[in-house]
């Protein structure tokens, strides 16, 4: 079994633009930034084949036509948003083959309308998942573009996969993210726990991802937004106009991300 690498590189003020190679060849996700990806392809003697794109936004496709007119990488971006050409337009039931790995195409749009993530059941021995901006370790991306059912659903799909997915979000918002969890689930001692572990890490200047599937089920409240704990705060802090009914899934998500988006 050949090793892969998996990096994040930093970029801008709190991006990570994410690096897998087998020591001789690498593919990169959302790279907003070139020249972090230029750096670490030179100091690891590596080329790059391939460039993975999960929506519009500049910090996600800033660095992607350096980055091609340099390597020669091919790009895949989602269908639906314009992405700098060329690239191959891929949606929901396409699968992408880069790095020898079989990458399967999910639709899960919320924050753009068109945003994919990209999904390999087997690298390392453990499903890896780059979801781009709608889903992050404790929260999930504002809704710019989509709704929040579309959201949920969005969310539903990645909440599916095996618990011991490894979850590459493309931002270091981890501990703002897991102190609104807080908020909402002041009880959950996994978030309590998962809190003091980030912290440490933050300190020690490292980052707090790849998170986990199972994790993000146990703590993330934008993932538990049926569970009766998480509907009985948004209840609790929504106003009446922003809540139709504790019962209604779409109605806590909904004041559940209004809440978070003022939330400081």
């Amino acid at each position: 079994m050949r090793h892969l690498q998996l990096t994040p590189l930093p970029a801008f003020n709190d991006n990570y633009l994410w690096l897998l190679d087998d020591g001789q060849h690498a593919l990169v996700v959302d790279p907003g930034d070139a020249a972090p990806v230029q750096a670490a392809l030179a100091e690891r003697h590596l080329t790059l084949t391939a460039i993975l794109v999960t929506h519009h936004h500049g910090d996600h496709t800033g660095g992607v036509a350096t980055l091609r007119d340099s390597t020669g990488a091919q790009v895949w971006g989602p269908a639906r948003e314009r992405i700098p050409q060329p690239f191959t337009p891929v949606q929901a039931g396409d699968t992408v083959d880069a790095l020898g790995l079989n990458w399967q195409v999910l639709d899960v749009p919320g924050h753009t309308a068109g945003h994919i993530a990209y999904v390999c059941r087997d690298v390392g021995g453990k499903p890896l998942l780059f979801c781009g901006d709608t889903l992050f370790s404790g929260g999930c991306g504002r809704l710019f573009e989509g709704t929040p059912a579309q959201m949920l659903d969005s969310l539903d799909q990645l909440a599916a996969l095996p618990g011991d997915t490894q979850v590459c979000a493309a931002h270091e918002y981890t501990l703002s993210n897991l102190k609104f969890a807080r908020a909402v689930e002041p009880g959950n001692a996994d978030t309590i726990e998962y809190l003091a572990h980030c912290e440490a890490l933050r300190a020690a200047g490292r980052p707090t991802l790849p998170s986990s599937m199972a994790l993000e089920r146990a703590i993330n409240p934008f993932l538990r937004a049926r569970q009766d704990s998480v509907a009985q705060a948004v209840q609790a802090h929504a106003s009446l106009d922003t809540m139709a009914s504790p019962n209604d899934t779409v109605a806590v998500f909904a004041a559940l991300r209004e809440w978070k988006n003022n939330f400081s």
